[in-house]
C-alpha cells in the first residue's frame, strides 16, 4: 500500500487510497481514488481481444540465429531511413550474411555485417531469409536495445523474428528482454 504515495500526499499526512474493479468482459475497468476525503473516479473502456495471440517460438523452429555486440545495431538504428514503412532483415549464409534495409524518401539504406566482424559473436545460419517488419512495431524494442550489450536475432521458418536484448543491471547481474515480431505480409516480395 506504501506505492500509492505516489499518487499524492507524504506518508503519514494524508489517507490516499485505491479501489480497482472489473466486473467482467465488456465492461470497463474502474478505478476509485480517495486522498484526503477527495474522490476521484474514473471507468477506462476495454476491447475484447478476437484471438490470442501465440507466437509460438520456439528455439527448434529456429533457422538463422546472430548473437552480435548491441553497439553496432544502435549504430543501424540512427542510419535507418525512419520515412521508410518497413525494415527488411536478411540472414544469409554468404555474403551479405547480414543485412539490415530500409526503403524510404531516400532511396534504399542497408548496413551489412559479415559473420565474421569483430561486432558478431555467433552465426548461424542454414538458410537465406529475407523478410521485412513494420519499422513502427520495431520502434518500441530500441529501449530495450539502448540499455543491452548484446543481442541475439532469430528467425523461425515462418518469418517469425525474435530479438533478445542482455541488459547488465545496476547490481551486475544479467536480465534478458525478448520482443517477437511477425513479418509484414503486406510487403512481401
Amino acid at each position: 500500500m506504501e506505492c500509492l504515495n505516489i499518487l499524492g500526499g507524504a506518508p503519514g499526512h494524508c489517507f490516499t487510497s485505491l479501489r480497482m474493479f472489473y466486473p467482467g468482459e465488456g465492461s470497463p475497468l474502474g478505478l476509485v481514488l480517495e486522498e484526503g476525503g477527495v474522490v476521484t473516479e474514473c471507468h477506462i473502456k476495454t476491447l475484447e481481444a478476437d484471438e490470442i495471440l501465440d507466437f509460438n517460438f520456439t528455439s527448434v523452429g529456429v533457422e538463422n540465429k546472430i548473437i552480435m555486440k548491441s553497439e553496432c545495431l544502435k549504430d543501424a538504428f540512427n542510419d535507418l531511413d525512419v520515412s521508410s514503412e518497413v525494415v527488411e532483415i536478411l540472414m544469409s549464409p554468404d555474403a551479405p550474411w547480414f543485412r539490415l534495409s530500409t526503403f524510404g524518401h531516400a532511396g534504399r539504406t542497408s548496413n551489412e555485417y559479415p559473420k565474421d566482424s569483430d561486432m558478431v559473436e555467433s552465426f548461424e545460419c542454414t538458410r537465406t531469409q529475407s523478410n521485412k517488419y513494420k519499422l513502427t512495431l520495431l520502434k518500441p524494442s530500441i529501449n530495450a536495445l539502448l540499455q543491452s550489450t548484446k543481442i541475439s536475432i532469430r528467425m523461425d521458418g515462418r518469418g517469425f523474428l525474435s530479438l533478445q536484448y542482455m541488459i547488465k543491471t545496476e547490481d551486475n547481474s544479467t536480465s534478458f528482454v525478448e520482443y517477437l515480431c511477425a513479418p509484414d505480409e503486406d510487403h512481401e516480395d
